[in-house]
């Protein structure tokens, strides 16, 4: 069987730095501290990627690993990955929340529900087509959401705080203005 790995830094630091300067671009004109937000969300975006995507292992000449496969919830629960996939996605209701103005808890929820969706998918055809050694599994999809979940909340609680609110004001995205009807 032949195989190589993809390492992540050479993929991940660019792809980084990219996004800072597309994030500085788009909102150049705006306050240091929403850039600096932006960038922190790109960051984030890059350990996500990182985190669940790389390093790549490719193989071929060999099965697919099946067993890597998961899509029933609640079964072969191991519980420190569900504990890193909670932890994972705690700051996305806080991220869409200032740079895209994004507040209902329902439409956070289905984003994150989107966004882990996304990601296991990806894994799964990583395994089926490249023989990636990643798991695809219903039961990160629900520690995901769970983490969104309480991330919502804990941020919602933080914004009673008057600095963390006046802060979060700075960062974030203008409120459109309703035009008289």
């Amino acid at each position: 069987m032949r195989s190589f790995v993809v390492p992540g830094p050479p993929i991940l630091l660019p792809l980084g730095v990219l996004l800072m300067v597309v994030a500085w671009v788009t909102l150049r004109p705006r306050s240091p501290v929403r850039l600096a937000a932006a960038w922190l969300a790109a960051w984030y975006a890059v350990a996500v990627v990182g985190a669940t995507l790389l390093p790549l292992h490719v193989s071929w000449g060999a099965e697919p690993q099946y067993f890597r496969i998961n899509p029933i919830p609640f079964t072969h629960v191991r519980p420190s990955d569900s504990v890193l996939n909670v932890a994972m996605t705690l700051p996305f209701a806080a991220i869409l929340y200032v740079l895209f103005g994004i507040r209902t808890k329902m439409r956070v929820l289905r984003l994150g529900l989107l966004l882990s969706a996304s990601i296991e998918i990806t894994q799964c055809v990583l395994i089926l087509t490249v023989h990636d050694n990643r798991w695809a599994e219903a039961n990160d999809i629900v520690a995901n959401v769970l983490g969104v979940y309480l991330g919502y909340l804990a941020f919602h609680r933080l914004l009673r705080l008057g600095a963390v609110r006046r802060l979060v004001e700075a960062a974030s995205a203008p409120r459109p203005v309703p035009e008289p009807g």
